[in-house]
Protein backbone atom coordinates (compact mmCIF):
# COMPACT_ATOMS: atom_id res chain seq x y z
CA UNK A 1 0.00 0.00 0.00
CA UNK A 2 1.39 3.57 -0.95
CA UNK A 3 1.15 4.75 2.52
CA UNK A 4 -0.85 4.99 5.44
CA UNK A 5 -4.22 7.62 6.03
CA UNK A 6 -2.59 7.77 9.82
CA UNK A 7 1.06 8.81 7.68
CA UNK A 8 -0.70 12.48 6.34
CA UNK A 9 -0.62 15.69 7.54
CA UNK A 10 -3.78 17.72 7.42
CA UNK A 11 -2.26 20.91 6.71
CA UNK A 12 -0.23 19.17 3.82
CA UNK A 13 -3.40 18.22 2.62
CA UNK A 14 -5.56 21.32 2.75
CA UNK A 15 -2.28 23.32 1.30
CA UNK A 16 -2.48 21.11 -1.54
CA UNK A 17 -5.65 21.78 -2.66
CA UNK A 18 -4.93 25.50 -2.02
CA UNK A 19 -2.34 24.89 -4.45
CA UNK A 20 -4.78 22.93 -6.75
CA UNK A 21 -7.28 25.84 -6.88
CA UNK A 22 -5.04 28.95 -6.98
CA UNK A 23 -2.44 27.77 -9.31
CA UNK A 24 0.77 29.17 -7.72
CA UNK A 25 2.85 28.34 -4.52
CA UNK A 26 1.96 32.17 -3.28
CA UNK A 27 -1.29 32.68 -3.40
CA UNK A 28 -2.00 29.33 -1.81
CA UNK A 29 0.73 29.87 1.81
CA UNK A 30 -1.40 32.79 1.59
CA UNK A 31 -4.91 31.10 1.65
CA UNK A 32 -3.73 29.23 4.36
CA UNK A 33 -1.67 30.94 6.58
CA UNK A 34 1.82 29.17 5.80
CA UNK A 35 5.13 30.25 4.71
CA UNK A 36 5.92 29.42 1.44
CA UNK A 37 9.05 27.28 2.58
CA UNK A 38 6.57 25.55 5.04
CA UNK A 39 3.96 25.15 2.38
CA UNK A 40 6.63 23.80 -0.59
CA UNK A 41 8.14 21.64 2.02
CA UNK A 42 4.30 20.08 2.88
CA UNK A 43 4.08 19.41 -0.17
CA UNK A 44 7.15 17.48 -1.10
CA UNK A 45 6.27 15.26 2.41
CA UNK A 46 2.88 14.92 1.08
CA UNK A 47 4.50 13.55 -2.16
CA UNK A 48 6.93 11.32 -0.69
CA UNK A 49 4.40 9.66 1.65
CA UNK A 50 2.02 9.07 -1.27
CA UNK A 51 4.86 7.73 -3.84
CA UNK A 52 3.94 10.37 -6.26
CA UNK A 53 3.89 13.62 -7.96
CA UNK A 54 0.57 15.48 -7.26
CA UNK A 55 2.10 18.82 -9.69
CA UNK A 56 4.20 19.90 -12.81
CA UNK A 57 6.03 22.43 -11.51
CA UNK A 58 6.37 25.77 -14.31
CA UNK A 59 7.56 29.21 -14.12
CA UNK A 60 4.52 30.33 -14.38
CA UNK A 61 2.60 28.04 -10.97
CA UNK A 62 1.62 24.34 -10.64
CA UNK A 63 -0.34 22.29 -12.47
CA UNK A 64 -1.85 18.95 -10.79
CA UNK A 65 -0.88 15.58 -12.18
CA UNK A 66 -3.96 13.00 -12.69
CA UNK A 67 -2.80 12.18 -8.95
CA UNK A 68 -3.26 15.52 -7.49
CA UNK A 69 -6.80 16.01 -9.01
CA UNK A 70 -7.57 12.80 -6.97
CA UNK A 71 -6.09 13.66 -4.06
CA UNK A 72 -8.13 17.02 -4.24
CA UNK A 73 -11.58 15.78 -4.89
CA UNK A 74 -11.14 13.91 -2.07
CA UNK A 75 -9.51 16.36 0.17
CA UNK A 76 -12.16 18.99 -0.56
CA UNK A 77 -14.98 15.77 0.49
CA UNK A 78 -12.52 15.48 3.53
CA UNK A 79 -13.42 19.49 4.23
CA UNK A 80 -16.67 19.48 3.87
CA UNK A 81 -17.50 16.45 6.30
CA UNK A 82 -16.35 17.73 8.88
CA UNK A 83 -17.44 21.48 8.53
CA UNK A 84 -20.75 20.13 8.72
CA UNK A 85 -20.51 18.55 11.39
CA UNK A 86 -19.09 21.14 13.04
CA UNK A 87 -21.66 23.46 12.53
CA UNK A 88 -23.40 24.92 15.52
CA UNK A 89 -20.89 22.80 18.00
CA UNK A 90 -18.98 26.13 18.67
CA UNK A 91 -19.93 28.53 21.53
CA UNK A 92 -18.80 31.12 22.83
CA UNK A 93 -15.51 30.92 20.84
CA UNK A 94 -14.34 33.73 18.42
CA UNK A 95 -11.87 34.61 16.46
CA UNK A 96 -11.70 31.66 13.60
CA UNK A 97 -15.10 30.71 11.25
CA UNK A 98 -13.62 27.52 10.13
CA UNK A 99 -12.93 24.98 13.18
CA UNK A 100 -12.46 22.64 11.34
CA UNK A 101 -9.31 23.57 9.89
CA UNK A 102 -7.84 23.19 13.15
CA UNK A 103 -8.43 19.66 13.41
CA UNK A 104 -5.14 17.27 13.26
CA UNK A 105 -4.96 13.57 12.36
CA UNK A 106 -4.29 12.45 15.46
CA UNK A 107 -6.71 14.32 16.53
CA UNK A 108 -9.36 12.64 14.25
CA UNK A 109 -7.54 9.41 15.09
CA UNK A 110 -7.97 9.52 18.54
CA UNK A 111 -12.05 10.46 18.26
CA UNK A 112 -12.96 7.25 15.67
CA UNK A 113 -10.73 5.50 18.38
CA UNK A 114 -12.71 6.37 21.08
CA UNK A 115 -16.16 6.41 19.03
CA UNK A 116 -15.30 2.63 17.99
CA UNK A 117 -13.74 1.59 21.57
CA UNK A 118 -15.75 2.79 24.28
CA UNK A 119 -12.81 3.76 26.28
CA UNK A 120 -9.49 5.88 26.61
CA UNK A 121 -8.06 2.22 27.31
CA UNK A 122 -9.39 0.77 24.08
CA UNK A 123 -8.77 3.85 22.19
CA UNK A 124 -5.02 3.79 22.91
CA UNK A 125 -4.94 -0.25 23.05
CA UNK A 126 -6.31 -0.02 18.85
CA UNK A 127 -4.12 3.09 17.98
CA UNK A 128 -0.90 2.27 20.13
CA UNK A 129 -0.92 5.62 21.50
CA UNK A 130 -0.99 6.22 25.45
CA UNK A 131 -4.51 6.99 27.08
CA UNK A 132 -2.83 10.50 28.51
CA UNK A 133 -2.66 11.01 24.59
CA UNK A 134 -5.86 10.14 23.56
CA UNK A 135 -7.46 11.93 26.44
CA UNK A 136 -5.27 15.48 25.07
CA UNK A 137 -6.16 14.89 21.86
CA UNK A 138 -10.02 14.98 22.57
CA UNK A 139 -9.85 17.66 24.85
CA UNK A 140 -8.53 19.53 22.38
CA UNK A 141 -10.79 18.94 19.88
CA UNK A 142 -13.52 19.86 22.30
CA UNK A 143 -11.67 23.48 22.73
CA UNK A 144 -12.02 23.66 19.36
CA UNK A 145 -15.76 22.85 19.08
CA UNK A 146 -16.45 24.83 22.06
CA UNK A 147 -18.33 21.85 23.28
CA UNK A 148 -17.89 18.43 25.07
CA UNK A 149 -17.76 15.49 23.17
CA UNK A 150 -17.03 12.66 25.69
CA UNK A 151 -18.61 12.41 29.04
CA UNK A 152 -18.41 10.50 32.13
CA UNK A 153 -21.52 7.84 32.68
CA UNK A 154 -21.17 5.67 35.72
CA UNK A 155 -17.75 4.11 35.63
CA UNK A 156 -17.37 4.41 32.51
CA UNK A 157 -17.46 7.15 29.52
CA UNK A 158 -19.68 8.09 26.74
CA UNK A 159 -19.92 10.00 23.52
CA UNK A 160 -22.27 12.76 23.71
CA UNK A 161 -24.56 13.52 20.91
CA UNK A 162 -22.38 15.92 19.54
CA UNK A 163 -19.54 13.28 20.02
CA UNK A 164 -21.17 10.85 17.69
CA UNK A 165 -22.15 13.16 15.03
CA UNK A 166 -18.24 14.37 14.96
CA UNK A 167 -16.59 10.89 15.03
CA UNK A 168 -19.08 10.03 12.20
CA UNK A 169 -17.70 12.77 10.10
CA UNK A 170 -13.88 11.77 11.29
CA UNK A 171 -14.20 8.11 10.40
CA UNK A 172 -16.06 9.13 6.79
CA UNK A 173 -12.94 11.58 6.25
CA UNK A 174 -10.62 9.19 6.93
CA UNK A 175 -12.34 6.92 4.38
CA UNK A 176 -11.60 9.82 1.77
CA UNK A 177 -7.60 9.86 2.46
CA UNK A 178 -8.16 6.12 2.20
CA UNK A 179 -9.84 6.33 -1.47
CA UNK A 180 -7.65 9.01 -2.38
CA UNK A 181 -3.92 6.87 -1.39
CA UNK A 182 -6.41 3.61 -3.36
CA UNK A 183 -6.75 6.25 -7.01
CA UNK A 184 -3.28 7.57 -6.55
CA UNK A 185 -2.14 3.56 -6.12
CA UNK A 186 -4.29 2.69 -9.38
CA UNK A 187 -2.80 5.58 -11.46
CA UNK A 188 0.27 4.54 -10.41
CA UNK A 189 -0.28 1.46 -11.97
CA UNK A 190 -0.58 -0.33 -8.28
CA UNK A 191 -3.56 -2.85 -8.16
CA UNK A 192 -4.19 -2.16 -4.56
CA UNK A 193 -7.41 -1.42 -2.65
CA UNK A 194 -10.26 -2.56 -0.10
CA UNK A 195 -13.84 -3.05 -0.53
CA UNK A 196 -15.89 -3.51 2.83
CA UNK A 197 -19.10 -4.91 2.04
CA UNK A 198 -21.88 -5.64 4.56
CA UNK A 199 -23.75 -8.75 3.38
CA UNK A 200 -27.57 -9.37 4.00
CA UNK A 201 -28.69 -12.77 4.27
CA UNK A 202 -30.47 -12.97 0.35
CA UNK A 203 -27.09 -12.15 -0.59
CA UNK A 204 -25.08 -14.50 0.82
CA UNK A 205 -25.73 -17.66 -0.92
CA UNK A 206 -24.81 -17.12 -4.97
CA UNK A 207 -24.85 -13.40 -5.81
CA UNK A 208 -22.14 -12.43 -3.41
CA UNK A 209 -19.78 -14.90 -3.19
CA UNK A 210 -19.43 -15.12 -6.72
CA UNK A 211 -18.97 -11.42 -7.70
CA UNK A 212 -16.30 -11.37 -4.61
CA UNK A 213 -14.37 -14.71 -6.50
CA UNK A 214 -15.02 -13.30 -9.92
CA UNK A 215 -13.50 -10.03 -9.47
CA UNK A 216 -10.44 -11.25 -7.07
CA UNK A 217 -9.30 -13.82 -9.69
CA UNK A 218 -9.54 -10.34 -12.31
CA UNK A 219 -7.93 -8.74 -9.56
CA UNK A 220 -5.72 -9.82 -6.82
CA UNK A 221 -4.69 -6.90 -5.53
CA UNK A 222 -8.07 -6.01 -3.94
CA UNK A 223 -8.73 -6.90 -0.32
CA UNK A 224 -12.16 -7.80 0.80
CA UNK A 225 -13.55 -7.60 4.07
CA UNK A 226 -17.19 -8.99 4.12
CA UNK A 227 -19.27 -9.10 7.58
CA UNK A 228 -22.81 -10.89 7.86
CA UNK A 229 -25.53 -9.25 9.33
CA UNK A 230 -29.30 -8.30 9.01
CA UNK A 231 -30.83 -4.60 7.56
CA UNK A 232 -31.02 -3.45 11.17
CA UNK A 233 -27.62 -4.48 12.27
CA UNK A 234 -25.63 -2.99 8.98
CA UNK A 235 -27.32 0.50 8.39
CA UNK A 236 -25.69 2.15 11.51
CA UNK A 237 -22.07 0.87 10.26
CA UNK A 238 -22.71 1.72 6.70
CA UNK A 239 -23.51 5.18 8.00
CA UNK A 240 -20.34 5.51 9.86
CA UNK A 241 -18.11 4.13 7.14
CA UNK A 242 -17.67 0.70 8.53
CA UNK A 243 -18.96 -0.69 5.45
CA UNK A 244 -18.22 0.50 1.76
CA UNK A 245 -21.79 -1.19 0.14
CA UNK A 246 -24.40 -3.23 1.52
CA UNK A 247 -25.45 -5.86 -0.63
CA UNK A 248 -28.87 -7.96 -0.11
CA UNK A 249 -32.99 -6.87 0.08
CA UNK A 250 -33.32 -3.12 -0.19
CA UNK A 251 -35.66 -1.43 1.53
CA UNK A 252 -39.01 0.52 0.23
CA UNK A 253 -39.04 2.93 1.60
CA UNK A 254 -35.54 4.12 1.63
CA UNK A 255 -33.58 4.27 5.37
CA UNK A 256 -33.39 7.97 4.44
CA UNK A 257 -32.16 10.48 2.63
CA UNK A 258 -28.33 9.96 3.33
CA UNK A 259 -29.12 6.79 1.86
CA UNK A 260 -29.26 5.32 -1.74
CA UNK A 261 -30.47 2.02 -3.20
CA UNK A 262 -29.57 0.56 -6.52
CA UNK A 263 -31.91 -2.72 -7.37
CA UNK A 264 -29.81 -5.32 -9.00
CA UNK A 265 -33.03 -8.42 -9.52
CA UNK A 266 -36.29 -9.90 -8.34
CA UNK A 267 -36.30 -12.43 -5.75
CA UNK A 268 -39.49 -14.41 -5.00
CA UNK A 269 -39.48 -16.46 -2.06
CA UNK A 270 -40.41 -20.78 -2.15
CA UNK A 271 -41.34 -23.67 -0.13
CA UNK A 272 -38.60 -25.90 0.09
CA UNK A 273 -37.80 -29.69 1.85
CA UNK A 274 -35.30 -32.48 1.22
CA UNK A 275 -34.80 -34.03 -2.38
CA UNK A 276 -37.14 -36.95 -1.47
CA UNK A 277 -40.16 -35.16 0.40
CA UNK A 278 -43.54 -36.69 0.59
CA UNK A 279 -45.09 -33.64 -1.60
CA UNK A 280 -41.75 -33.53 -3.84
CA UNK A 281 -42.98 -33.19 -7.10
CA UNK A 282 -46.49 -32.70 -6.34
CA UNK A 283 -48.64 -29.48 -6.49
CA UNK A 284 -49.49 -29.31 -2.80
CA UNK A 285 -52.62 -27.00 -1.69
CA UNK A 286 -52.85 -25.52 1.65
CA UNK A 287 -54.46 -28.56 3.36
CA UNK A 288 -51.54 -30.89 2.64
CA UNK A 289 -48.92 -28.04 3.49
CA UNK A 290 -50.82 -27.73 6.96
CA UNK A 291 -50.34 -31.38 7.52
CA UNK A 292 -46.17 -31.11 7.09
CA UNK A 293 -44.11 -30.46 10.11
CA UNK A 294 -42.55 -26.59 8.91
CA UNK A 295 -39.63 -24.79 10.46
CA UNK A 296 -40.22 -21.07 10.36
CA UNK A 297 -38.67 -17.88 12.08
CA UNK A 298 -39.83 -16.39 15.19
CA UNK A 299 -43.25 -14.32 15.59
CA UNK A 300 -42.73 -10.84 14.28
CA UNK A 301 -40.43 -11.33 11.77
CA UNK A 302 -41.77 -10.43 8.20
CA UNK A 303 -41.47 -13.91 7.14
CA UNK A 304 -43.50 -15.31 9.60
CA UNK A 305 -45.97 -13.01 8.89
CA UNK A 306 -45.54 -14.15 4.82
CA UNK A 307 -45.92 -17.76 5.99
CA UNK A 308 -49.04 -17.23 8.15
CA UNK A 309 -50.64 -15.60 4.81
CA UNK A 310 -50.11 -19.02 3.20
CA UNK A 311 -53.28 -20.52 5.53
CA UNK A 312 -55.14 -17.72 5.59
CA UNK A 313 -57.70 -19.95 5.01
CA UNK A 314 -57.22 -22.91 7.32
CA UNK A 315 -55.48 -23.50 10.47
CA UNK A 316 -52.05 -22.40 11.39
CA UNK A 317 -49.83 -25.87 11.62
CA UNK A 318 -48.27 -26.06 14.77
CA UNK A 319 -44.99 -24.94 15.03
CA UNK A 320 -42.38 -27.25 17.05
CA UNK A 321 -39.07 -25.61 15.77
CA UNK A 322 -38.51 -21.85 15.54
CA UNK A 323 -35.41 -21.00 13.62
CA UNK A 324 -34.15 -18.09 11.80
CA UNK A 325 -30.94 -19.14 10.90
CA UNK A 326 -30.38 -20.95 7.76
CA UNK A 327 -27.40 -22.95 7.93
CA UNK A 328 -29.54 -24.34 11.05
CA UNK A 329 -32.74 -24.60 8.43
CA UNK A 330 -30.67 -26.34 6.11
CA UNK A 331 -29.33 -29.14 8.34
CA UNK A 332 -32.83 -29.65 9.34
CA UNK A 333 -34.28 -30.42 6.15
CA UNK A 334 -31.59 -32.97 5.63
CA UNK A 335 -32.79 -34.38 8.91
CA UNK A 336 -36.34 -34.98 8.70
CA UNK A 337 -39.91 -33.85 6.39
CA UNK A 338 -39.91 -30.13 7.41
CA UNK A 339 -40.57 -27.41 5.06
CA UNK A 340 -39.39 -24.19 5.19
CA UNK A 341 -39.92 -20.96 3.77
CA UNK A 342 -36.67 -18.83 1.88
CA UNK A 343 -35.10 -17.37 -1.08
CA UNK A 344 -33.76 -19.48 -3.52
CA UNK A 345 -30.84 -17.34 -3.32
CA UNK A 346 -30.18 -18.78 0.24
CA UNK A 347 -30.37 -22.22 -0.58
CA UNK A 348 -28.78 -21.95 -4.44
CA UNK A 349 -26.07 -24.61 -3.53
CA UNK A 350 -27.86 -26.97 -2.01
CA UNK A 351 -30.28 -27.01 -4.84
CA UNK A 352 -27.60 -27.21 -7.37
CA UNK A 353 -25.83 -30.32 -5.47
CA UNK A 354 -29.53 -32.06 -5.25
CA UNK A 355 -29.86 -32.50 -1.65
CA UNK A 356 -32.96 -29.96 -0.95
CA UNK A 357 -35.51 -29.36 -3.58
CA UNK A 358 -38.35 -26.66 -4.09
CA UNK A 359 -41.96 -27.57 -3.27
CA UNK A 360 -44.00 -24.91 -4.09
CA UNK A 361 -43.57 -21.20 -4.84
CA UNK A 362 -45.44 -18.50 -3.05
CA UNK A 363 -47.09 -15.76 -4.91
CA UNK A 364 -47.21 -12.24 -4.00
CA UNK A 365 -43.71 -12.80 -2.10
CA UNK A 366 -41.27 -10.58 -4.21
CA UNK A 367 -38.35 -8.65 -2.23
CA UNK A 368 -35.48 -7.07 -4.21
CA UNK A 369 -32.56 -7.39 -4.15
CA UNK A 370 -29.93 -4.69 -4.38
CA UNK A 371 -26.89 -2.27 -3.12
CA UNK A 372 -27.09 0.33 -0.56
CA UNK A 373 -24.60 2.59 0.02
CA UNK A 374 -24.39 6.27 1.25
CA UNK A 375 -25.88 8.98 -0.55
CA UNK A 376 -22.87 11.24 -0.92
CA UNK A 377 -20.45 8.39 -1.15
CA UNK A 378 -17.95 8.38 -4.69
CA UNK A 379 -16.51 5.16 -5.10
CA UNK A 380 -13.00 4.44 -6.04
CA UNK A 381 -12.69 2.96 -9.40
CA UNK A 382 -11.91 -0.71 -8.05
CA UNK A 383 -15.27 -0.22 -5.77
CA UNK A 384 -17.12 0.93 -9.12
CA UNK A 385 -15.97 -1.98 -10.96
CA UNK A 386 -17.10 -4.19 -8.26
CA UNK A 387 -20.80 -3.00 -8.21
CA UNK A 388 -20.68 -3.22 -12.49
CA UNK A 389 -20.01 -6.64 -11.52
CA UNK A 390 -22.51 -7.38 -9.94
CA UNK A 391 -25.20 -5.66 -12.11
CA UNK A 392 -23.95 -8.13 -14.48
CA UNK A 393 -24.24 -11.07 -12.64
CA UNK A 394 -27.87 -10.23 -11.78
CA UNK A 395 -28.53 -9.06 -15.32
CA UNK A 396 -26.99 -12.80 -16.56
CA UNK A 397 -29.70 -14.49 -13.37
CA UNK A 398 -27.09 -17.65 -13.69
CA UNK A 399 -29.02 -19.26 -10.88
CA UNK A 400 -30.70 -22.39 -10.29
CA UNK A 401 -33.00 -24.13 -13.01
CA UNK A 402 -35.42 -24.51 -10.57
CA UNK A 403 -35.26 -20.48 -10.57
Amino acid sequence: MSGHVHDLNLRHLRAALAVIETGTVIAAAQAVSLSQPALTQGIARLEAALRTSLFTRRPDGMTPTPAGLALGRRVEAVQRLLAEAMKGLRRGTRGFARADLLLTMAQLRALVAMARGGSYVAAAATTGVSQPAIHRAIRDIERICGTTLVERRGRGVALTAAGVRLARACRLALNELRAAIEEIAAIEGRDEGRIAIGAMPLARAWLLPTAIARFHAAEPGVAFDVAEGSHAELLEPLRDGEFDLLVGAIRDPVPGPDIAQEALLVDRLAIFGRTGHPLAGTAPDAAALARQPWLVPRAGTPLRSLWEGLFANHPLPPVAIECGSVMMLRNLMLEGDYLTLLSPEQLWVEVQAGVLTRIADVPDSTRVIGVTTRAAWHPTGAQARFIALLRDLAQSRTLSPNQ
